[in-house]
């Protein structure tokens, strides 16, 4: 594909973006605006054109998908050779080959899950380990050390920055957060916070990985860029050097891993850390209605940094107008939207033509039990349906037993008693995790 090819068919911002080839570029993109095609067809005008040497060029994103999406496109246009990776990937593939040649041996084994250690960190420091505890444990102790916060400095920093760790006092999560690392260390093994710190200590520690790294490569790429935790971006600082030679792409309200480290700040600021920079905004939606880009704008007016994002055009065909509906509780809504689409499917509009969203995957039992109710048949994406769910079957099992056990005895407890006492036998806890 010849480098005129590459430019058929952007828009006048993607253009934009797509010929912006020196210095450093930061794109705000709003959903549906085509962001991932502008960077690609960038890094492929930058190729054909010779001023990228894809061999020599590093896309950074944020999911093994979405570097996977962007190998086979950047393969589209005629530019292979370009690393796309997510920014563990890179960090991984660095300290690998750089550990041994510091330290003298191979990096150590990488920890596929926190959660047993972290169990064992929290039994040693007689903290309660019960299913959801532990996993809100381990969320913490992933944003301490992606927000480059040890132990000692831990009930400081989550004091100031009001964290909530499910009603463990931050004095606990810093004693849990100690041992864990200190089990780590007698069992040599890293976790994947471990593998950022160990590229970030090479690079910044050891000036000859930093100078084969930046000898490696010349021009950066980073999606998603309103996602960068503080480590990550000390990594990607330490990756550039005193260059520029970065575009930076990204939209202030599409931050979803905040409660993990991510800081839009970075994006924000962007222009004020790099005067003269070429700044576009992609602000054409292409994949909503106007009527959904009316209400999506409507709710950004009122979120915080509004004025650093875009306002939204859509460019498709008008469509019907949103709904709103409001309802007492969960159960209420599930019900209602179970009501809802039974009254469609009676009415002819085909099944896979409907669809239910939720905000996170605790309230599918919600909507699932609501549609088993109604007799619909559904399908869940994503994620497993709740009763299918390995931890949801052994509850089941647990209380078909307790019932059994229970039935006719005479100082029988009564009902809900009897739940909570075999569901907390299983590790499952009466309260909700914390941030809902």
């Amino acid at each position: 594909m010849r480098a005129p090819d590459v430019l058929a068919g952007l828009d006048p911002e993607q253009r934009a973006v797509a010929t912006a080839l020196s210095g450093p570029v930061c794109v705000i993109a709003g959903a549906g605006t085509g962001k991932t095609r502008a960077i690609t067809h960038r890094i492929a005008h930058g190729v054909h054109t010779g001023a990228f040497d894809p061999r020599r060029t590093l896309a950074v994103t944020f999911t093994t998908r979405a570097a996977g999406e962007m190998r086979g496109r950047l393969r589209g246009l005629g530019a292979e050779g370009v690393q796309a990776r997510t920014f563990h990937s890179a960090a991984l593939r660095q300290a690998r080959y750089f550990w041994p040649q510091i330290t003298g041996s191979e990096l150590p084994e990488i920890s596929q899950s926190k959660l047993p250690i972290v169990g064992s960190a929290a039994s040693r420091c007689r903290v309660p380990t019960d299913r959801t505890v532990l996993r809100d444990l381990a969320s913490e102790i992933e944003w301490a050390k992606v927000s480059n916060v040890l132990p000692e400095a831990y009930v400081a920093a989550a004091e100031a920055a009001h964290r909530d760790v499910g009603g463990v006092d931050p004095e606990s999560v810093a004693r849990v957060y100690a041992a864990y690392e200190d089990l780590k260390t007698d069992r040599n093994v890293l976790d994947m916070e471990d593998i950022l710190l160990a590229a970030v200590g090479l690079l910044s520690g050891h000036p000859g990985v930093a100078e084969a790294v930046r000898s490696q490569y010349h021009h950066f790429v980073v999606d998603e860029y309103q996602d960068v935790s503080p480590v990550q971006q000390k990594l990607l600082d330490l990756w550039l050097g005193e260059r520029t030679d970065v575009c930076v792409v990204g939209d202030p309200a599409q931050t979803i891993y905040s409660f993990a480290g991510a800081q839009p700040d970075y994006l924000i600021r962007f222009p004020q850390r790099f005067p003269g920079a070429t700044v576009v905004r992609l602000f054409r939606d292409y994949r909503s209605t106007p009527e959904v880009v009316g209400v999506a704008n409507a709710v950004l007016r009122g979120a915080r940094d509004a004025h650093a994002g875009v306002v939204l055009e859509a460019q498709r065909p008008p469509g019907p107008k949103p709904v709103f509906v409001e309802h007492a509780d969960e159960l209420a809504e599930a019900a209602w939207v179970a009501d809802q689409i039974g009254k469609l499917v009676a009415n002819g509009t085909p099944q896979r033509e409907i669809a239910v969203l939720f905000r996170v995957n605790a309230q599918s039992e919600a909507y699932e039990q609501a549609l088993a109710d109604a007799g619909v048949a559904y399908v869940v994406r994503g994620a497993e349906r709740f009763f299918d769910r390995g931890e949801v079957r052994q509850a089941a099992m647990l209380l078909r037993a307790a019932v059994r056990t229970a039935d006719g005895a005479p100082d029988a407890p009564d009902a809900a008693a009897a739940t909570a006492a075999v569901l907390s036998s299983a590790g499952w806890s009466p309260t909700p995790p914390a941030g809902g």
